[in-house]
């Protein structure tokens, strides 16, 4: 079997799989007569492992996901996998773009660690692709974000949190609690958590501006242009498949990474409120976006610590400082 991980150091989060696990993972999948002619390890992603296989006598290749080894992952993303894996009934509104599951482990019984089989998507990544068509094209790309987005939060959750779990009854209960996970998280790495404890208690002080929203919708949770196939061939930016669906969650469509993205610059993506719809700029709704930044900061203060980025990782306490200004 012709076997390619990608280098990493023994101390990186990511660590590949062996040419014997890969080999055991499509026994367990498809007969002890699988026969793998090729692992192919794909680096665009920053928490899961992910693998491109040929398998012989099959037209099409696979792909296999690997979560992170259990220990090493944060209480704030325990079982990302299996979270996805329980979200797709929920997103069957845009079944049609997204990967099928052809299998599932959680036993871990063949390699230690939860994996999944999902077909292979044509398309070529968003951020490899967009550029080649001129700016002024760019805005169709958007507004198709736009609309995946806005069918996806039309689906209406039982509850508040992960799709997975834990449930929650009101949407304050889900937000404070992921931020002191977010915190106790922080604390295992020897990070600074206070700012983060602050926003939580903040949160929990005016918790009745969270509880203002009753009614759980699903949230994509990472969905943007990294997380997006195009169509190679085609005259204008087209979105042929949407990837990455673990940190899905029900709540206020306004706490989606989506949004936050959305938001992030006045550019060409401005053409993704043409099909989404205009967010609710309310005092409470603005108040509750700062709540919702500071969870993000939170999160991306913890993936910048895992990807070695102490530098970034010092950033994040200056942007979190303007949010708490901003909240207190």
């Amino acid at each position: 079997m012709e076997f390619r991980p990608v280098k990493r150091s023994p101390g990186s989060f990511q660590q590949s799989l062996t040419p014997d696990d890969i080999k055991a993972v499509c026994r367990r999948a498809f007969g002890t007569e699988a026969h793998p002619l090729s692992a192919v390890e794909l680096g665009m992603g920053m928490y899961n492992s992910t693998y491109k296989v040929e398998l012989a006598g099959q037209d099409s290749p696979v792909i296999l996901r690997v979560a992170p080894e259990p220990g090493s992952q944060f209480r704030s993303e325990q079982q990302l996998m299996r979270n996805e894996y329980a979200s797709v009934p929920w997103l069957a509104v845009i079944a049609p773009l997204m990967p099928r599951v052809i299998v599932a482990d959680w036993s871990h019984e063949v390699i230690g660690r939860d994996w999944m089989i999902q077909t292979y998507l044509d398309g070529v990544p968003a951020p490899d692709h967009l550029g080649t068509y001129p700016r002024t094209a760019w805005p169709t790309f958007f507004r198709q974000m736009g609309a995946i987005t806005r069918s996806v939060h039309d689906v209406r959750g039982p509850c508040f949190g992960p799709v997975f779990g834990p449930e929650y009854e009101t949407w304050g209960e889900a937000v404070i609690a992921s931020l002191e996970e977010i915190a106790a998280d922080l604390d295992s790495v020897g990070l600074d958590s206070s700012d983060v404890r602050k926003v939580a208690a903040v949160a929990g002080r005016d918790r009745a501006v969270l509880d203002e929203v009753t009614e759980a919708r699903l949230l994509s949770g990472d969905l943007w242009t990294v997380n997006a196939l195009m169509d190679p061939a085609a005259s204008e930016p087209t979105i042929t498949g949407v990837l990455d669906f673990d940190r899905t969650w029900f709540g206020d469509p306004a706490a989606d990474w989506t949004i936050r993205m959305a938001r992030a610059k006045e550019d060409e993506r401005t053409a993704f409120w043409e099909s989404y719809g205009a967010l609710d700029r309310s005092p409470a709704a603005m108040w509750r976006a700062q709540v919702y930044e500071a969870r993000h900061l939170g999160a991306i203060r913890l993936e910048r610590h895992r990807l070695a980025k102490a530098e970034a990782v010092g950033e994040s306490y200056g942007a979190m400082a303007e949010v708490l200004a901003g909240l207190t």
